[in-house]
C-alpha cells in the first residue's frame, strides 16, 4: 500500500457512508412518502436508475480528463444530491426526493470506477490485492453508515431529513480526501492509435463474459436482499436499531473480507474464490428462510456481504484479463452498466415483493441467479481446461 492507496481507501470509505445510508433511510422514507406501499424501494431504484444513465457520460469524462477531475465532479453532485434530498425531506415531497437519489446516481457511477483506479495506483504484481484492500475501505462505511442513519434520524423536525444533511458533509470530507490523490496522468491522445476491440468482441471473450455476469448478478442478489431488509424487518416489528445492527454486520461481511481476499485470488484463482462466494449466496438464502428474528436477519445478511465481496472482487480482477489498456473505459462502462441495469431490477422487485409476497419468498427468487452464476464459473472452467489441454498438445506435436 502507498499513500495513494491509502487515500483511495478512504474515499472507497466515504462512499459506502453514503450508500449505506442510502440504503438504510430510502426504503423507509420511500415507504412514509410514497402514494402506494408497493412504491416504497423507488428512491433505492432512482439511485441505480440514474448510475446506469450516467456510465455512458462518466466514461467519457474519465477520457476526456482523468480520474481526479471526475471524480471530484461525481463528489459535487453527491453534495448537491445530498441537500436536494434534505429539502424534500422536510417538503414532504416523494417526487423530488426520487429526483435526489436519480441525481446521485452520477457519484454512484463515478466512485465505483475507485476499484479499477486502484490498479493503476500501484506495481502489476499487486494488482489483485490493490483492488481488495481499496474495496476493504468500504469497512468504515459499515459501521459510519448505520450510525449516521440512526443518529441523525431525529436531527431536524421531519424523521431521516438530517441523514441527508450529514451526507452533506461526507461529500466535502470525500472530495478533500481525492483532491490529495496524485492519479496516473492521462496519456497524450494519439487520433491515429488504434482504438481498441468492439464491445461485441470483449463480451464474445468467456472470461470477460463469466466476469461481466458475476459483477452484475452478485451485486443484483446483494441489493435485491439488502434492501428489502429495512423494510421485512420492519413488517416484522422490529425497531430501527435491530435493523441498523444488521446493516452494519452486513457491510463489515461485504467489506472486511478484502484484507484477504486479494491474497485468496493470487493463491487459489478469482474462479475458485468466486465459487466460493456463489456457496455463501446459497447459505444466506438458506439462514434467511429459516425463520425472521434478529439473529437470522444478521447471520444471513452477514453471509450475504462475504459473498458477495468474493464474488465482486473475483470478478473486477477476472475482468483484468478480458481488455487491453486502450479498451479500459469502454469495458469497465460496460460492466458498471450491466451492473447498475440489474440493480435498478431488484431495487423495484425488492420492495414490490416484499411488500405483497414477503421476506420468503423475495429469498427463493434469488435462488435463480445464484445458480446461474455458479453455473457460468463451470462452464469457463471447462472452456479454460479446453483451451489448456489444446495448447499442451500443440507443445508436444511442435519439434
Amino acid at each position: 500500500m502507498n499513500r495513494n492507496l491509502w487515500l483511495l481507501a478512504l474515499a472507497q470509505g466515504l462512499f459506502l457512508t453514503n450508500n449505506v445510508t442510502f440504503i438504510a433511510i430510502n426504503g423507509l422514507v420511500g415507504l412514509a412518502l410514497a402514494p402506494q406501499a408497493w412504491m416504497a424501494t423507488l428512491p433505492v431504484m432512482g439511485y441505480v436508475v440514474g448510475s446506469a444513465l450516467c456510465t455512458g457520460l462518466v466514461a467519457r469524462t474519465q477520457a476526456r480528463w482523468g480520474r481526479r477531475v471526475s471524480f471530484q465532479l461525481g463528489l459535487v453532485v453527491a453534495l448537491l444530491s445530498a441537500a436536494l434530498g434534505a429539502w424534500a425531506m422536510l417538503d414532504k415531497s416523494f417526487w423530488l426526493l426520487l429526483v435526489a437519489t436519480v441525481v446521485a446516481g452520477y457519484y454512484n457511477a463515478n466512485a465505483q470506477l475507485y476499484r479499477f483506479a486502484a490498479v493503476e495506483l500501484c506495481a502489476a504484481s499487486y494488482r489483485e490485492k490493490a483492488v481488495s484492500l481499496v474495496m476493504a475501505g468500504g469497512l468504515m462505511g459499515a459501521v459510519i453508515g448505520p450510525n449516521l442513519a440512526l443518529y441523525t434520524k431525529s436531527l431536524l423536525p421531519i424523521d431521516f431529513a438530517g441523514a441527508y444533511v450529514a451526507l452533506v458533509v461526507v461529500a466535502l470530507l470525500s472530495l478533500v480526501t481525492v483532491s490529495f490523490i496524485r492519479f496516473a496522468p492521462l496519456p497524450p491522445r494519439n487520433t491515429a492509435a488504434a482504438p481498441g476491440r468492439p464491445l461485441s468482441a470483449l463480451v464474445a471473450q468467456p472470461v470477460f463474459l463469466v466476469a461481466l455476469l458475476s459483477a452484475s448478478l452478485s451485486y443484483g442478489v446483494m441489493n435485491l436482499l439488502m434492501a428489502a431488509t429495512p423494510l421485512a424487518m420492519q413488517t416484522c416489528g422490529l425497531p430501527f436499531a435491530s435493523t441498523a445492527w444488521v446493516l452494519e454486520w452486513h457491510v463489515i461481511g461485504m467489506f472486511a473480507p478484502g484484507f484477504f481476499t486479494g491474497s485468496l485470488i493470487q493463491r487459489f484463482g478469482a474462479s475458485k474464490v468466486m465459487g466460493a462466494g456463489v456457496l455463501l449466496n446459497l447459505a444466506c438464502i438458506g439462514v434467511a428462510l429459516t425463520g425472521q428474528e434478529p439473529n437470522q436477519f444478521l447471520l444471513a445478511l452477514f453471509l450475504l456481504g462475504v459473498g458477495w465481496n468474493f464474488l465482486f472482487t473475483g470478478a473486477t480482477t477476472l475482468s483484468l484479463q478480458g481488455y487491453l489498456p486502450e479498451e479500459k473505459d469502454r469495458a469497465q462502462g460496460l460492466i458498471n452498466f450491466c451492473m447498475f441495469a440489474t440493480m435498478a431490477l431488484t431495487s423495484f422487485a425488492s420492495g414490490a415483493l416484499v411488500t405483497t409476497h414477503g421476506w420468503n419468498w423475495l429469498n427463493i427468487g434469488s435462488l435463480p441467479p445464484v445458480l446461474l452464476m455458479g453455473a457460468g464459473l463451470l462452464w469457463l472452467a471447462r472452456v479454460q481446461a479446453r483451451a489448456k489441454a489444446a495448447a499442451a498438445a500443440q507443445a508436444v506435436a511442435t519439434p
